[in-house]
């Protein structure tokens, strides 16, 4: 078929993504990708900016990762987790339990982010039915934030300014914060400090878990926020007996400069939550991490087992180029690559702050965000960025970009200069 077959069916039967069904805006036909480029069907190549919603932190079609897919389809493509298990997932397990921060020894391996973030729910909520306090059932987070798009994280995502108000009456009630003040090199604010204390202890007898998204709140609004209010957050809970879960699906493996944006604060969390770069963006796959205290708890309870099991959970494919992925990334290049992108963000995006529609520019590690002090033109921000040779995907008022790691000075130029233009424009 040729791409105007294809184009159509694919408006007649494919929903995409937060879009309509059927669709109004024609998709980009994407026929091949390498490094960092989208090639499309018409022969345009874009500079993916957006790491394919943050995931492929190596580029496309790396030798080391296609050759760890190649090697593992040879041997076995799938064999279900339940009283099987295999090298892939073994080997998997302990190198996260080796890189994420200490005290983190159990690995539950699951399909998706949202996915995690449901097994980290349900591990906090077992864990305090195992140890009979069945009242602490409620979660608490802050406003901003986002964690997926199934029912338990769409619960705790931010309950006014996110897409998930349509849901409220149906989704369970959660306790929520106000957003964390400051950016990421302020001072704490003492007074949301107290904040933090008072409702924390007010709610304590009912609160099972506190979530949020560490340093880095994604795609409820690219904030950045202080690493005091973990370390903050993480003497409280301890001191009130409420479990932590970090969601560091966007932020782990080196976006914000550290493997994992905790060792920003230097805590631990009861439990963590991993996705999206896992396996370099080739498959998907994710695993909520916890402490023994976690793991002991839930097996001492009536039912004493983690009441959760994933048909796909350790796919041999996906934990095999996981494995590549992490290899890569402990080979350190990324030490250097995301600070080398840091730089260039900040000096390619410090135009935009002389335009008048431009309400902030902030740039943390591999992540750079023009907020806008209106909503984004779609369409004519996909033009000006598309025009200028980038792919990025902008959403309410922010244009933001993720990039590759292996992202050259050239690719950096070229999406800072496709981002001022489209907010000078859209």
């Amino acid at each position: 078929m040729d791409a105007a077959e294809l184009l159509a069916l694919d408006a007649e039967h494919v929903w995409h993504p937060y879009g309509p069904m059927p669709s109004t805006i024609d998709s980009l036909l994407v026929r091949e990708a390498s490094g960092v480029r989208l090639t499309l069907d018409d022969g345009r190549e874009l500079v993916d900016g957006m790491s394919s919603w943050w995931a492929a932190i190596h580029g496309y079609r790396n030798p080391v990762l296609d050759a760890a897919l190649a090697e593992q389809a040879g041997r076995m493509s799938h064999v279900m987790f339940g009283g099987l298990t295999h090298e892939p997932a073994i080997r998997l397990a302990k190198t996260l339990v080796d890189l994420a921060p200490e005290g983190l020894r159990h690995v539950f391996l699951c399909d998706s982010g949202s996915v995690s973030v449901e097994v980290a729910v349900k591990m906090c909520l077992q864990y305090w039915q195992s140890v009979g306090r069945k009242e602490k059932r409620r979660l608490m987070t802050w406003r901003g934030g986002y964690h997926g798009d199934t029912f338990t994280p769409m619960s705790v995502c931010d309950p006014e300014g996110g897409m998930h108000s349509l849901w409220r009456g149906i989704l369970p009630d959660q306790l929520f914060l106000p957003r964390p003040p400051g950016g990421f090199a302020d001072e704490p604010d003492q007074d949301y400090l107290d904040l933090l204390a008072t409702e924390i202890g007010r709610h304590a007898g009912e609160l099972a878990a506190i979530i949020v998204e560490p340093v880095v709140q994604g795609a409820g609004g690219m904030r950045f926020h202080p690493p005091a209010y973990l370390r903050a957050l993480r003497e409280i809970t301890e001191a009130n007996g409420v479990l932590l879960i970090f969601d560091e699906i966007a932020t782990g493996f080196g976006r914000t400069g550290r493997m994992f944006a905790a060792e920003h604060a230097g805590v631990t969390p009861d439990v963590l939550c991993l996705g999206k770069a896992l396996t370099g963006g080739y498959l998907t796959m994710a695993a909520a991490l916890c402490t023994p205290e976690i793991a002991d708890g839930i097996s001492r309870g009536e039912l004493p087992v983690l009441a959760h099991g994933p048909t796909f959970m350790a796919n041999p494919l996906s934990s095999a180029v996981a494995n590549a992925s992490l290899g890569i990334l402990a080979e350190g290049g990324w030490k250097s690559d995301v600070p080398r992108i840091e730089a260039a963000l900040k000096a390619g995006l410090e135009p935009a702050r002389e335009l008048p529609s431009v309400a902030d520019v902030r740039v943390l590690g591999a992540i750079g965000v023009i907020e806008l002090d209106h909503p984004v033109d779609m369409a004519v921000a996909t033009e000006v960025l598309t025009g200028n040779g980038v792919w990025l995907r902008p959403f309410r008022n922010l244009i933001y970009t993720m990039p590759p790691y292996i992202s050259e000075a050239e690719d950096l130029v070229a999406i800072t200069s496709a981002m001022v233009s489209a907010a000078q424009k859209a």
